[in-house]
């Protein structure tokens, strides 16, 4: 736990509601700059979609009948074209959507999104909440500027899509509570559903056309096969071919990897193939309770295949099935299987020539849903169940010490876990990034630690949760955040692990602050601070006061936040942590400052930036002088201010990066305010804009185009100044940020009577007055008492007028 602002993104939170939000772009104007506009938030073409399907043949009406989407008349009639294929599993439906997707991607400048919702995969279903996620940052929307409420997530996803065209590849959906969150809201955009159910909600109430997909015809099988077994087979007879594709019941699935099989025995008479299939079939037939031709054709496919298959090649295919995600790596395929990389390779390209694997991309593998079901009972069919934990183990393992060797490389002054020795030689994987290795595994990483939770490795569980915590903080996955904690918090109390509940409370407490839920942070930073108590672990009870001064500080409960700084400090002196006193003097200083004590401020923070300089730590002494820039500042000494903020900005530019720029750059044009510079202050104000939008700090942004509003009005251009406050007021209010929406409206309202509306002016000035009741501090009351004058000098204005 650091400062306030030392670390990045501590009072970042991931709020958004409402329409897309605007993207303030300047230009040079009378040698100042102008900010114009909403504009379209810029940033890559999505193109998402997986790799067209090899050999596709057949399928000609289907594919008339989605082309007849894309006439003109048929596009611009409709506020939205959905079509959704349906049928059996096997039947073909992912292969035709994605061919007929490849075929008119270029109709779609704005490219395509794709995703696999897993609606009938073994393991948990992709939700509309965790696909928004992941659509919004194809996007380019930036992860903690992601809004934690789905409705939210949906609303700002239609607005990015409005006035697009896009395709929106939605595949194994299973129910339509999974699809409708996704649709968008305007037309230009064509969505794809692919689903083993009818969905008839979509149809009934968003219009869908459904296309009903059955099985090949006999001859469009035979072709099928012809096409797989090709520059392999010669001289087949037709009548066997046929007989072939009656036994894998006219499925694609089936017949694809019956004709590899076959592929692969080029010299074996077609006869003895079919043969073997047929006893296969028999024995399913004796084995299976229904009557479902068409499952019982596909697992005969599946189980002819699989016994075809050397022993190694076996026992791989099924350990794949109990991975905890749906799609995995090359090095977590080696880690389950305990072999090495080079032998994983040669096995998982043997299973994807045999159809039994697919490979999406380069080093990354998944299963079919059907065939990751019967993986997985093959596994408990055939090995014990200590030797299919030892496998699970083993890969959760992997990943438990890969996420830590992320976090050194993401996070290095977070506190390490200590991690058990692993029971067998586990090399995690080198990568070359170590955030695009996280953001390839995220969904992965959430999938292990419920997946330790639940096969009782409770002690994997809460050290992933934790170590974890070491990214979030970085890129602000609030629910996944919050996920991922509860789940290691319930484990560290089945285990009595007091110490790890600690963490795992903290952990909830950091993720609610950066989630602007201060009742949640606040109650979680209680609970852990009642087990730091109960352990007699002063360190731990310090750095969690640390965390609750600053919630009470966001929630702009003053004096208690200067009583939990305090008590954090009283401790630290006791242990002479000398780096956390420094830390805790910062945070005093602020809250002080906050307060109006600018002299007792002004001391915390000069005692604060001795002790930064003298460790070397420039973060630190960066954001003591951005507080040092704004006590001289309402001292009436911007001059001296300047020279603060100046210097923060340059050890933020060589050492701290764009967190720290972007949000001193505001202090700085406050200061350019203060010394009569207002047009150069739009410079800073539009830098600290364009920064926290890419950083996804909407509070920041909000205050960023606050100041700009004010820079315009100390530049007698109020009618601008009330539209850059309008923005800012409208993100406050979204935020449920009380304070600085008062003081939001406390600036539209001047903007709004210098411009001669003083209706308007009345009406947010008397809001503004309302909301600052709910604060006791000397900073609020003046401003209460300021906005009382103003509307007793501010008459109303005649009905008409």
């Amino acid at each position: 736990m650091t400062g306030a602002d030392e670390r990045p993104g501590d009072d970042t939170h991931s709020e958004v509601s409402g329409p897309a939000r605007e993207v303030v772009q300047a230009r040079e104007v009378h040698g100042g700059v102008h900010f114009h506009g909403p504009a379209r938030i810029s940033g890559p073409v999505p193109r998402q979609l997986p790799a067209d399907v090899y050999g596709f043949v057949n399928r000609r009406p289907e594919l008339a009948r989605l082309d007849r989407l894309l006439a003109d008349d048929v596009v611009q009639s409709l506020a939205l074209a959905v079509s959704v294929i349906v049928g059996t599993a096997g039947v073909g439906k992912t292969s035709l959507a994605l061919h007929w997707a490849h075929r008119v991607r270029e109709r779609f400048s704005d490219g395509q999104l794709y995703v696999n919702l897993r609606g009938y995969d073994p393991g948990p279903p992709v939700t509309a909440d965790q696909a928004l996620d992941r659509f919004l940052r194809a996007l380019d929307v930036a992860p903690a500027a992601i809004p934690v409420d789905r409705d939210d997530k949906a609303a700002l996803y239609r607005s990015l899509l409005a006035d697009r065209r896009m395709l929106i590849v939605l595949d194994n959906a299973a129910t339509v509570g999974q699809v409708r969150p996704l649709l968008p809201g305007t037309a230009g955009c064509l969505v794809i559903v692919t689903s083993r159910s009818s969905l008839s909600g979509l149809v009934a109430r968003d219009g869908a056309h459904r296309m009903t997909l059955d099985v090949l015809t006999e001859p469009e099988a035979a072709i099928l096969v012809q096409t797989v077994t090709d520059g392999y087979r010669t001289h087949d007879d037709p009548a066997q071919l046929l007989e072939l594709a009656r036994l894998c019941a006219r499925l694609p699935l089936a017949l694809r990897i019956a004709a590899e099989h076959a592929a692969r025995r080029p010299r074996m008479p077609l006869a003895e193939l079919i043969a073997d299939l047929r006893d296969e079939s028999g024995l399913w037939g004796a084995l299976s309770p229904g009557n479902d031709e068409e499952a019982d054709a596909v697992r005969t496919a599946f189980a002819w295949s699989y016994r075809a298959l050397p022993d190694d090649a076996a026992r791989m295919f099924r350990l794949l099935g109990l991975h905890p995600g749906a799609e995995f790596s090359l090095d977590a395929a080696a880690a389950i299987a305990g072999i090495d990389a080079q032998e994983a390779r040669r096995t998982l390209d043997l299973l994807v020539g045999v159809h039994l694997l697919e490979q999406p991309a380069p080093h990354r593998y998944q299963f079919h849903d059907l065939l990751r079901s019967y993986a997985t009972g093959q596994a408990k069919d055939e090995d014990p169940p200590e030797q299919r934990e030892t496998a699970l183990r083993r890969v959760l393992n992997w990943y438990l010490r890969t996420i830590d060797a992320v976090q050194a490389r993401v996070n290095p002054f977070e506190p390490r876990v200590a991690l058990d020795a692993p029971e067998e030689d586990l090399q995690p994987v080198t990568f070359d990034s170590a955030m695009h290795w996280y953001d390839t595994e995220r969904a992965n990483l959430v999938n292990a630690t419920e997946a330790a939770a639940n096969a009782g490795l409770d002690r994997i569980a809460w050290q992933l949760a934790v170590v974890l915590r070491g990214i979030y903080m970085q890129v602000l996955p609030i629910q996944d955040w919050i996920a991922t904690s509860r789940i290691g918090l319930d484990s560290a109390r089945r285990l009595a692990d007091r110490a790890a509940e600690a963490e795992l409370l903290e952990s909830l407490g950091l993720a609610y602050l950066r989630a602007h839920d201060f009742p949640a942070s606040i109650d979680y930073f209680h609970a852990c601070l009642a087990v730091h108590r109960d352990l007699d672990d002063d360190s731990g009870r310090a750095r969690v006061l640390i965390g609750l001064g600053l919630a009470q500080m966001r929630r702009r409960d003053l004096r208690a936040s200067k009583s939990s700084f305090g008590q954090g400090l009283d401790i630290m002196r006791q242990l002479d942590e000398r780096y956390w006193m420094a830390v805790l003097h910062a945070n005093l200083a602020e809250v002080s400052l906050e307060l109006s004590e600018l002299s007792e401020a002004g001391k915390h923070v000069q005692t604060a930036l001795g002790t930064f300089r003298e460790r070397g730590a420039r973060d630190g002494e960066g954001n003591a002088l951005r507080i040092l820039s704004m006590i001289r500042r309402e001292s009436g000494r911007p001059t001296d201010a300047l020279e603060s903020i100046q210097a923060a900005l340059d050890i933020a530019r060589a050492d701290s990066g764009r967190v720290s720029e972007a949000y001193w750059l505001i202090e700085y044009g406050r200061v350019q305010r203060a010394l009569g510079q207002s047009a150069e202050s739009l410079i800073s104000y539009h830098h600290a804009a364009v920064l926290q939008r890419q950083l996804g700090d909407r509070g920041r942004e909000a205050e960023a185009l606050d100041g700009t509003g004010d820079a315009y009005r100390e530049m007698n251009r109020p009618d601008e100044a009330a539209g850059f406050h309008r923005v800012a007021v409208a993100m406050f209010r979204e935020l449920h940020d009380t304070w600085h929406l008062a003081l939001a409206l406390h600036h539209l309202a001047a903007a709004l009577h210098e411009a001669g509306s003083g209706d308007d002016a009345r009406r947010h000035w008397t809001e503004a007055q309302t909301l600052l009741t709910r604060f006791d501090d000397p900073r609020s009351n003046d401003l209460r008492h300021r906005i009382t004058q103003l509307l007793a000098q501010t008459p109303d204005e005649p009905a008409g007028a």
